[in-house]
């Protein structure tokens, strides 16, 4: 059985000072960087799916106003050359924030986060603060969640996120700047912003390596068990290194234990379980844990398998010319079909308000939210630890990981999932000895962002008729200055 057993730091404002300085070199001395949030609500479903792009920003920008991020993810991957051509270490960070602004919270957020091991207490007691929009006084001298994503801009690496428009939204308000009105201001910010680019998951799962549905979690466990064949096969493979944390900091190292089920295991005249086809198709059901039919991830692809090597059996069967074109190779295989109004293609845990992913909520128009007012506690600055050398993690000892990675959405781990994905895909299509940096072995994926329900991606590329805006050209002399 292939496993891994994958540390997530758990940051929060007791430690989140002590953390600081490998955050910062994490971020520095990274190859690419991996994002993922979880927010509060998002408001409309069917603004955010508007046919009309600008329309639908407007919608989003809404959300990021009012809505806020409960936690965020961060996961760095720095490449290894000297233990492989395709290998990677990996930090992750969770971190939990509080919004110090009255912000609203979605009832269904609550409920699907509470199922899935968030703790509000302690995001109360024990979140991050921050503000939203533009910077207050003096805050560029804070250790802040703000300053920390000033120094993710600094360290200009590639950003990898998962069907990520709502993430570029919410992270903009919430940590950047007051968003711009206009969508191509937006877009001339970002290319700004990020220099050395972003890359969509989602749009990579659809467009490049073609999988049958690309909700995250299916994307990372199919990428996963191809990378499993790969190893046993002896074929070159993607391969992660982890650190190995002090016992000081075991009170707040989550270890998720991800595995591949063993097929020799297996017992063939065991009855499939009755895979629910909504969640198959996208990564969500309208019944959540209790629906009675098997959201078992690793069972659906098992079962994607079959049908795919299946349909290539009747192809042959039925081929009389050798030479005849496949069919729709322009559009990605699909099974997103399950009878329900649905005008997109991902639906990806959109019974989580809070999530980056919205697509399967079409037909439902949820607004119902309640307002939390939040004082601001007083906080006492506290010194800064040493840099810890990151030491390699080569044998299974330290604390007993404490969930599996199957039905938890956190967003450190989801950050780690949307990285893994993307080292695949770059494996996938870079050349043996070429130049592995990501513009040169996936230059398709570049600045476009997946957009549901439509065939063509947002790509993020500042136009001769758009300006930046006032607040970014503000920030963007902060980002320049030296030191934070």
């Amino acid at each position: 059985m292939t496993s891994l057993k994958i540390p997530v730091i758990d940051v929060h404002s007791d430690n989140f000072v002590e953390l600081w300085p490998s955050m910062l070199l994490a971020l520095k001395t990274s190859t690419f960087i991996a994002v993922d949030t979880e927010l509060s609500g998002l408001g409309s479903r069917k603004s955010l799916l508007n046919q009309c792009v600008e329309e639908r920003y407007k919608a989003i920008c809404l959300a990021a106003r009012t809505r806020s991020v409960l936690s965020l993810g961060i996961a760095c991957f720095k490449a290894l050359p000297e233990k492989g051509e395709d290998a990677y270490l990996c930090q992750i960070y969770n971190l939990t924030l509080l919004c110090m602004e009255d912000y609203t919270i979605e009832p269904q957020s609550v409920q699907f986060l509470v199922q899935h091991g968030f703790d509000f207490n302690k995001q109360y007691s024990q979140g991050i603060p921050y503000h939203k929009g533009n910077d207050k006084e003096d805050e560029r001298r804070l250790q802040s969640v703000r300053t920390l994503f000033l120094e993710l801009l600094r360290a200009q690496k590639p950003l990898i996120l998962h069907n990520g428009l709502i993430d570029l939204v919410f992270l903009y308000q919430c940590f950047y700047a007051q968003l711009p009105d206009k969508m191509m201001n937006f877009i001339a910010d970002l290319s700004e912003m990020f220099p050395a680019g972003i890359y969509d998951t989602k749009y990579a799962s659809e467009f490049e390596t073609r999988f049958v549905a690309s909700y995250l979690e299916y994307a990372y466990k199919k990428c996963k068990r191809e990378n499993s064949k790969l190893m046993d096969s002896s074929s070159g493979h993607l391969v992660m290194e982890f650190c190995h944390y002090p016992a000081a900091m075991s009170a707040y190292v989550d270890y998720r234990l991800c595995s591949l089920p063993d097929p020799v295991a297996a017992d063939p005249a065991t009855e499939t379980p009755h895979i629910c086809e909504r969640f198959s198709a996208y990564g969500w059901c309208t019944n959540g844990l209790k629906c009675t039919q098997s959201h078992n991830i690793d069972l659906i692809i098992e079962e994607d398998e079959k049908c795919k090597e299946a349909k290539k059996k009747r192809r042959r069967k039925r081929k009389k010319v050798s030479e005849a074109p496949m069919e729709m190779e322009s559009e990605p295989p699909s099974k997103q079909n399950c009878g329900v109004l649905l005008s997109s293609s991902k639906t990806e845990a959109s019974e989580s308000m809070m999530t980056n992913d919205v697509d399967c909520q079409v037909g439902e128009d949820q607004d119902g939210a309640s307002e939390l007012p939040v004082s601001v506690p007083e906080e006492t600055p506290a010194p800064v630890s040493e840099e810890p050398t990151p030491i390699l993690q080569g044998s299974a000892d330290g604390p007993k990981p404490s969930s599996s990675e199957g039905g938890t959405h956190r967003a450190g781990f989801d950050a780690f999932m949307t990285g893994y994905i993307m080292a695949y895909v770059w494996m996938l299509k870079k050349e043996k000895g070429s130049d592995s940096s990501a513009s040169c072995c996936l230059s398709d994926c570049l600045n476009k962002i997946y957009l549901s329900g439509k065939n063509v991606p947002l790509q993020i590329v500042k136009s001769v008729f758009s300006k930046s805006s006032r607040a970014h050209v503000q920030k963007m002399r902060l980002v320049a200055s030296v030191g934070s």
